[in-house]
């Protein structure tokens, strides 16, 4: 059954977050370029499955849209050298967002017209991904977000899904479990991106903390293109608050360093930008005493990730974060998905399939609900001496 399905938009800024560059070998098209196909079939050739991806490889959240880029290409060569799927190589042509949702739709349009794109991944905000979602829904043709946790994404269409942990559930865990638990706070003060995704994990957290009997200081918003939060952080500084929680991603390090320079010596929680390196790298000892939810954390000397944390850093000269993880996962989970399928591998039999898969790898367990969302564990991760720590596994609570 179809659902019903909207659509808002997003604006970008750049920043100084895009300090690790894809080496990239995928094909990246600009939007005004004519394609060279003409025909409109929805079926593979027999030799190839190339799969799109759009990403913000330029702009605030350039580092999680390099580091799609490089994901994506890493499982597409584990996948080929191992002899392909069902005989199929893959292939992969990456374009750039700059998370904006105009320029992200006018991509997945071009995708979707082009018959050689068997599915979509991307983009990397909700925003984004639900411009495209009537797209998606229009066409026949699968979306699939490492990414977009905003709950009412996947939703919208039978083609949409994500691999991201939904903020119906980690915001109101962060309320109760790492505000309330873990740190032992009573109160707390919240800034948050004024876009759909902070917007509805404002929502989310501000009723956990509700039900959790955390009190709220204060709540303030701010544009996605703002670089200076000033005034957002003397408002919340006024509140006398003694945590912070910063919902965002890319605009993390830059407020962080905000904070600290107004001599604000509040605890931090930020959900979002994952166990960064580049925040480390931008922050410095500012960053110390972080604390981040995450759903997974990839080092060089854990054995499970140490080899795609080794491919990931030759390619992008900089560790991965979650975000990286789950761009590789959607490629495994496609895969799984035209593995099962037991005939002619089309763009509406990939989507059935996806129903249907599960998949176990480096970022947990995924399978998806009916409603294409999946829900995903998190780690309490904190900054000490310049360095993340786990401080609490999977399931606390």
């Amino acid at each position: 059954m179809k659902r019903k399905i909207a659509f808002l938009m997003t604006a970008i800024m750049t920043i100084g977050l895009a300090a690790c560059g894809s080496n990239s070998s995928t094909e990246s098209t600009a939007i005004g370029e004519e394609k060279s196909s003409e025909t409109a079939s929805t079926s593979t050739d027999g030799k190839t499955i190339k799969f799109g991806v759009i990403a913000p490889l330029t702009g605030p959240h350039a580092e999680y849209g390099q580091g799609f880029d490089a994901a994506t290409q890493i499982a597409v060569e584990e996948i080929n050298a191992a002899g392909g799927v069902n005989g199929y190589k893959l292939e992969l042509e990456c374009q750039d967002s700059a998370a904006d949702a105009k320029t992200s739709s006018d991509i997945f349009t071009r995708y979707a017209e082009d018959d050689s794109i068997m599915a979509v991944i991307g983009d990397f905000t909700s925003s984004c991904c639900k411009a495209n979602a009537p797209l998606a829904e229009e066409y026949g043709l699968v979306q699939i977000s490492p990414t977009a946790s905003d709950p009412s994404y996947a939703s919208m269409s039978d083609y949409c899904f994500t691999v991201m942990y939904n903020q119906s559930t980690a915001a109101p865990w962060t309320a109760e479990s790492v505000i309330g638990h873990y740190l032992g706070k009573k109160s707390c003060a919240v800034m948050y991106l004024n876009t759909d995704w902070g917007v509805s994990t404002n929502d989310y957290l501000l009723q956990g903390l509700n039900d959790a009997g955390i009190e709220l200081l204060g709540d303030e918003a701010y544009a996605e293109n703002e670089t200076d939060f000033s005034s957002v952080i003397s408002k919340l500084k006024a509140t006398d608050a003694d945590t912070v929680v910063i919902l965002d991603q890319g605009n993390v390090p830059n407020i962080i360093n905000q904070i600290r320079n107004t001599g604000w010596d509040c605890q931090i929680v930020t959900l979002g930008p994952g166990a960064s390196d580049q925040l480390l790298d931008l922050c410095g000892d500012n960053a110390n005493g972080l604390v981040i939810p995450c759903p997974s954390y990839i080092t060089e000397d854990n054995p499970t990730t140490a080899d795609f944390y080794k491919k990931f850093y030759e390619k992008n000269q900089c560790a991965p974060t979650d975000h990286s993880l789950c761009a590789y996962t959607c490629v495994q989970v496609l895969a799984a998905a035209i593995k099962s399928i037991d005939g002619e591998v089309t763009r509406e039999a990939i989507k059935d399939a996806l129903k249907n898969v599960s998949y176990d790898g480096m970022a947990g367990h995924t399978e998806f609900n009916e409603d294409g969302g999946v829900n995903r564990d998190l780690l309490i991760i904190q900054v000490e001496n310049g360095q993340y720590e786990i401080k609490e596994e999977y399931g606390y609570k």
